[in-house]
Formats: structure tokens, sequence, C-alpha cells
């Protein structure tokens, strides 16, 4: 390991278990030498394991709802209390739909769920940054991190009002960064990650449709949650100081794709 991150705080968004995003980042931003608070709603937290993955890198779990703003500000204050100072880095791994959930169809939305769904895995984006930046919680040259989908740009009917959310999410990561790059140098930036087999990407109906397509339709096939892992860690890290306000894709070269040849059958 080459220990890129060795000195930096910071505070993880969304561990369930071993299948996400947010928990390989955990795992490799301790290989790298940082030192973060692990953090998830409570409910969540009860269904997963972070427990153990707390304990795997000597981190520890602050329970906050990321769409309740008292939440997120003692969640700002006690991880400058527990790692020492201020923040150097945020993981946004966040995302739920309760019409997915309940397998309402696009036309047919029950917009109180929709409500949901925007704050849950988008609005709670401004809210961590604006908690972040009213306490002053984040070093200069920090970095924060959102995990988002192409489907904020194409259509992907199954994936639902959750398109709403990513597209608002990558919004609030252009509009956000430039006030928090003018006053503190902070980054903020998404990555529009590759269809990956995580307990909550899996609940989408017809993932492993998604899957399959994405997987043949680039050129590299899709991007493991390790892969994704790797790639924010160079975003938390001083290599990237001067990337923000990007909607940075990590899939394999699918999102500059037309077609493949081996997604078409020859004509006879």
């Amino acid at each position: 390991m080459t220990q890129i991150l060795k000195g930096k705080r910071g505070i993880i968004f969304g561990a369930l278990d071993e299948q996400s995003i947010a928990w390989k980042v955990a795992e490799r931003a301790y290989e790298e030498g940082a030192s973060f608070v692990l953090t998830n709603a409570p409910i969540a937290m009860r269904m997963g394991e972070i427990n153990k993955l707390a304990e795997k890198c000597n981190a520890q779990i602050i329970p906050a709802d990321a769409t309740v703003d008292d939440d997120l500000n003692n969640l700002f204050t006690k991880a400058q209390e527990i790692l020492g100072g201020k923040i150097d880095f945020v993981l946004h791994s966040i995302g739920m739909s309760p019409n997915v959930r309940k397998a309402r169809p696009y036309a047919d939305l029950n917009y109180d769920f929709f409500h949901k769904t925007l704050d849950v895995s988008a609005m709670s984006l401004h809210r961590v940054l604006q908690a972040a930046h009213k306490q002053d919680a984040l070093n200069e040259w920090g970095s924060v991190v959102a995990l988002s989908y192409i489907a904020a740009q194409r259509t992907f009917p199954d994936y639902s009002d959750m398109a709403e959310a990513k597209a608002l999410l990558e919004s609030i990561a252009r509009s956000f960064g430039y006030h928090y790059g003018k006053a503190k140098k902070v980054r903020v930036n998404t990555i529009s990650q590759s269809p990956t087999w995580t307990t909550a990407g899996s609940g989408v109906p017809g993932f492993k449709e998604f899957f399959n397509y994405a997987d043949t339709m680039s050129p590299l096939g899709n991007a493991s949650a390790l892969d994704c892992a790797n790639y924010c860690i160079t975003l938390f890290s001083d290599f990237t100081r001067m990337v923000t306000m990007q909607n940075l894709f990590h899939d394999g070269g699918f999102s500059s794709m037309g077609i493949n040849a081996s997604m078409v059958k020859p004509v006879e």
C-alpha cells in the first residue's frame, strides 16, 4: 500500500455489509493510512454489519440520519472530537426509493414516496455539505465524493424516481462545489459507477439485466465495488487537488459507447 491517505481524517456514510461500495472504501482508506468514523441511519445499522467493519478498521460509529439536520451537526462535531481535528474527506453513499421498494410504476408514483427518495438520495448531500460548511468542519483541499449512476443522464425505465434523485445529486455537487471551492478549496465530485452487485443496487427491478447489458457493452466490463473504492481513494488524496464539480464516469467505458459488436447478432 502507498499510504496516500496517511494522516487524513474522514467520514464514511452508507457502509451496510461487505457488498457495499462504502464498506470497500472504508477498508481501502484504512489500508492507505486514514482514520475515520463510520455513519449510517439507525435503521440501516440494524440491518447491516457495520460493527464488524468498525472493529476491522479501528473506527468509531456515529449513528446519523442524513435527512435530519441535528443528526448531521452532531455527527460533524463528534467526528472532529474523536479524530482530533477537522475532516479531510467525506463519502456520501446514500440512496433509497420507497417507490422502487414498493414496486410502484414510474407513471404512477406515490409523491410522498417521491419526496422521500429525493430527500434521502439527493438533498442529503446538500444537508451534509451545509452542515460541514456552517461548522467549518472540513480542512482546506478537503474532498467530498458522492456516488451516482448514468440514469441521471439516460433513461433506464426500472430505475424509476432514483434517476431524478441522481440528477439532483449531481447538480448539488456542482453548485455546492463552487461555493465550497471558493470558500475553502474543498472539492465536491460525484462518481457515476457501473451497475454493482450491492444489497441496495440488486434490489432494483431488472438489475440482473442492467448488469449484464452494461458488462457486455463496456469494453472493460463493469467496474467492481473494489475498483470504485480505489477510485474514491484517489479523489480523497492530494493527487486530485484540482478536480472538483465533476461527474466522473467509472464504468469501463459504458458512457462513451454507442454499440458494441458483442451485442449484435450477425445478419444472415
